[in-house]
């Protein structure tokens, strides 16, 4: 496996779980980390005292290294990087906004800065800004997506050689044949949200992993393209957001149809009729609920079989 993204965040294997909100607390990044790859706690839905809870945490849990995800558009994201920095975290992933307002403050205190992008455009704004590498999320991922709808498949190789830094790829890895293929495209290392989120140490609701599990190819749809593209399992709400934007709501009716903690609702709650169940694409691949520790042997062995697969092509 490529080792830069092993060397830089000092981690076995270049497997990175995503923070996903209501998903990524301490029990699932530790157990994440514990199994050689890099946990990531989703400070997107915590306040900071929570966040500090779950740093403390996990800390306790595991002795190897861990970073905080935190979306850079939330009101409080100066409070979130300074409860990550008190608790002296060394890895930062962020989204949803623009790096540079923090870069500095993060790369004096010793810490890896790694960004979210969905595009080549926003991946050189993040390597200008001094980020250490790039996340590239494809629109299979699930959540929030890029306007420009660029698929992981596309999108990585461009970013391989547009980018000085290292690419991370996302969205539709699900498996280990899918973590191959990212390598092969130049990735240095995967980002995997959805198939973490169906785990035993996730937070969220068995009902939510439950729709997962059952999720065929099909099952997951894009909406919300005024205000952020979203993508979530199709259920009632899914169907009342798309009705929203054929019939040509505002932006404004749009954020009052989706700002009900909406996401809390679907994924940490459990309601699959009015809930925001976002995932990705790659649903249509998970078939059970294992713990992290079950997971990550499986991805390792299954990257191992589609290698050897590979090499046994004659060229």
């Amino acid at each position: 496996m490529n080792t830069k993204i092993t060397e830089l965040l000092k981690i076995k294997y270049p497997i990175i779980q995503a923070g996903m909100v209501w998903v990524s607390g301490w029990k699932l990044a530790s157990a994440v980390s514990n199994c050689g790859g890099l946990g990531l706690i989703g400070s997107g839905s915590m306040k900071p005292d929570l966040l500090r809870e779950h740093i403390q945490k996990c800390k306790q849990a595991t002795k190897n290294p861990f970073g905080v995800n935190i979306p850079l558009l939330r009101g409080d994201a100066d409070e979130l990087v300074k409860v990550t920095l008190e608790e002296e975290v060394k890895i930062v992933f962020t989204s949803a906004g623009h790096p540079k307002k923090y870069s500095q403050l993060l790369k004096e205190n010793g810490v890896k800065l790694i960004h979210v992008v969905p595009s080549v455009k926003f991946a050189l704004k993040a390597q200008e800004a001094g980020c250490d590498a790039v996340v590239g999320e494809g629109v299979e991922a699930g959540g929030h997506n890029g306007a420009d709808e660029i698929t992981t498949f596309a999108l990585i190789p461009q970013l391989v050689d547009a980018l000085e830094i290292p690419v991370i790829a996302a969205g539709g890895i699900a498996d280990g044949r899918g973590i191959l293929a990212a390598l092969s495209l130049g990735a240095s290392g995967v980002q995997i949200g959805t198939r973490f989120a169906a785990t035993v140490e996730s937070s969220a609701h068995e009902n939510y992993k439950r729709r997962i599990v059952e999720a065929k190819d099909n099952d997951t749809v894009l909406a919300f393209a005024k205000i952020g593209l979203m993508r979530m399992l199709k259920n009632e709400f899914a169907n009342k957001a798309i009705q929203a934007e054929r019939e040509g709501w505002s932006e404004e009716k749009l954020k009052e149809l989706l700002a009900s903690k909406r996401e809390r609702l679907g994924i940490f709650e459990g309601d699959e009729v009015e809930g925001a169940m976002e995932a990705g694409q790659g649903s249509g691949l998970i078939k059970d609920i294992p713990t992290v520790e079950v997971l990550f042997k499986r991805l390792l062995t299954e990257y191992k079989s589609a290698l050897d697969r590979i090499n046994s092509f004659e060229v």
